[in-house]
């Protein structure tokens, strides 16, 4: 059994879709990045990528690289687990949060649970996500941006 865990923060900005769990959430703002900027699934490639001793998303996806421009992060996650399958690993489950003052996410879980669990060609049971605030404190508490945490175990 291996664990990993991953963490992903993005500023928000106007003129762009939030994007989270690969679900367009409507909201004013949307997440800063070169992707689509999914701090949810970047989150999760990380801890995947942790867990199997492959590095970081920004090893693998650079910012810097066109191909990856505007990209589905839902693509990046199953390129991700085609790396991870390719090693032997299998994973076992997916547990994340969302810290977010807006917009409430409680109506998307499942949708995003959905969404993280094909991309990884395992049952929606095995994958959580939560949404949490920050209780008004730091960049996300005012609003500024939308970060997100995630643990994976791999077998």
């Amino acid at each position: 059994m291996r664990i990993g865990m991953g963490y992903d923060i993005h500023r928000l900005v106007a003129g762009r879709k939030l994007v989270l769990g690969g679900i367009v959430i409507p909201f004013e703002k949307g997440l800063w990045g070169h992707s689509d900027a999914d701090v949810l699934v970047h989150a999760v490639i990380d801890a995947l990528l942790g867990a199997a001793g492959l590095g970081d998303i920004g090893q693998h996806f650079p910012d810097t690289a066109p191909e990856f421009k505007d990209i589905s992060s839902l693509k990046l996650l199953s390129k991700t687990y085609e790396m991870i399958n390719g090693k032997g690993f299998t994973v076992q489950n997916i547990d994340a949060t969302i810290f977010a003052e807006a917009p409430k996410l409680y109506h998307y879980k499942a949708a995003m649970q959905k969404n993280i669990a094909q991309a990884i060609e395992i049952k929606q049971d095995r994958v959580n996500v939560k949404a949490t605030t920050c209780e008004g404190l730091g960049t996300v508490g005012k609003g500024e941006g939308l970060a997100a945490q995630c643990i994976a175990l791999l077998k």
